[in-house]
């Protein structure tokens, strides 16, 4: 599986290089806002909703997944309103008070979970994706892990540069203090609902 492997770390290479989308500005959004440990912990439910969607994927859930195209437009909707709310209420709080919040863990958790979760189009990406680099006559499962845990890796690591960013661009503009802290917060899960409202559920990125 050598040579194929290398060509799937190259997919993946290309698939990550662009601008970012929801889970990046939801990600961006909860690190202004919490800091490493809003961070840590959207990454975690985001990377979660990730594992459970390759699981559906590969026991060959997809294509019931994609008949139901009225159920995923729900889903979809729910969880643009979802995020919109969140934007509207970061944007609506006292920045005194947002300063001082410690948000229980398993929101933030829950908020990386949910805005994952509710996007089908990530279902439908990996049943496309790994059979392409499934070698024929080897076990099928090692391989699916395999794939599947470097797909979260790569994930991981473009999710913390775009934390990474955000919070240094934060910090060099003083957005920490005051109220911007609450406009750039709010304004970031506010184009996370957008993005994801304008996701179409095709394999493609963007």
């Amino acid at each position: 599986m050598g040579e194929v492997y290398t060509l799937y770390l190259l997919t993946l290479v290309a698939f990550f290089v662009g601008p970012p989308d929801a889970t990046e500005f939801l990600v961006m959004s909860n690190t202004v806002r919490h800091g490493k440990r809003g961070t840590r912990l959207t990454i975690l439910g985001d990377l979660s909703a990730n594992a459970v969607q390759m699981t559906i994927a590969a026991f060959g859930l997809a294509a019931l997944v994609a008949q139901a195209g009225w159920v995923l437009g729900a889903v979809k909707w729910a969880g643009v309103a979802y995020l919109a709310y969140l934007g509207l209420t970061t944007l609506l709080s006292k920045p005194g008070r947002v300063q001082a919040e410690v948000v229980p863990g398993r929101r933030l958790v829950w908020q990386g979970f949910v805005n994952s979760m509710v996007n089908p189009w990530p279902i439908m990406f990996f049943a496309a994706l790994f059979p392409q680099f499934i070698t024929a006559g080897d076990p099928i499962l090692p391989q699916l892990l395999l794939l599947g845990v470097t797909y979260l890796m790569f994930d991981f690591v473009q999710l913390v540069f775009w934390a990474w960013s955000a919070r240094k661009l934060s910090e060099r503009m003083d957005l920490l203090n005051g109220p911007w802290l609450t406009r750039v917060s709010g304004t970031l899960m506010l184009l996370a609902a957008g993005f994801l409202a304008l996701k179409d559920i095709e394999i493609e990125r963007g």
